[in-house]
């Protein structure tokens, strides 16, 4: 499988009324095609079929260059794998998508993607937390969606409850930040949190809650029982895109 093969495949399988759709939602201006995200996750299994890590890289690479956006989710699902031999090379891919993220729905599928590649190497957070700093807002959210890993585990080792503390301490900086999805995010980490550390979550809240909108807060305390949840955001969580 070449990019150009590939590409086709998808623009077959492309539905014209689905795309303008899209394009209206997700406002970000490239081309959409309009094929729905499991017939892209049924292709980008198939295409990995026979490619070692070098192949899938060149190919993952040149669907992202395209700037299609079924192209980059497509990208990014060549990329999604629990278990990848010598992975420094999808990592690295991985990590220069990022100042490219310029929406929600293409960046949550490379974060799920980039996620395993950090649970698989923790001592990339320390690159992650580089993101914390950029100037671009995508960037900095990344840091959150791609460290989910970490809200889930319900018997985590001493290393990762410190990587575990160290995001909270991001999360406690963006908390004043103003952006809604940035408010999200740290809703979202916050929430995900408290299925597995209510008591974490609750200190965390009664420390820096202040700080975060109060619908942010409400979504953080979903499942702790002291509050009701917003309403439904126009962000699906975990999975993008229906």
């Amino acid at each position: 499988m070449n990019m150009n093969d590939a590409l086709a495949e998808l623009v077959a399988a492309g539905d014209p009324a689905r795309a303008e759709a899209a394009a209206a939602y997700h406002k970000t201006a490239r081309r959409y095609l309009g094929v729905p995200v499991p017939v892209i996750d049924e292709m980008a299994k198939r295409w990995r079929e026979g490619l070692d890590v070098p192949a899938r890289c060149a190919l993952a690479d040149g669907l992202w260059q395209s700037d299609i956006h079924e192209a980059r989710v497509a990208a990014a699902k060549l990329l999604t794998q629990a278990r990848i031999k010598e992975d420094g090379p999808v990592w690295d891919l991985i990590a220069s998508w990022v100042p490219d993220f310029d929406g929600w729905a293409i960046a949550d599928h490379v974060c799920n993607a980039g996620g395993r590649r950090l649970v698989a190497d923790p001592s990339r957070i320390d690159e992650v937390e580089g993101w914390t700093g950029a100037k671009s807002m995508w960037a900095r959210r990344a840091a959150l969606v791609i460290t989910l890993p970490w809200t889930k585990q319900n018997h985590p080792s001493q290393g990762d409850l410190a990587i575990r503390e160290r995001v909270l301490g991001w999360a406690e900086g963006y908390a004043k930040d103003r952006d809604w999805f940035i408010q999200k995010a740290v809703a979202w980490w916050l929430r995900d949190l408290s299925k597995h550390d209510a008591d974490r979550v609750r200190v965390w809240l009664a420390e820096h809650g202040e700080r975060l909108k109060p619908w942010a807060v409400r979504e953080a305390m979903k499942h702790l029982g002291d509050g009701e949840s917003v309403e439904q955001s126009p962000e699906p969580e975990p999975t993008p895109e229906g």
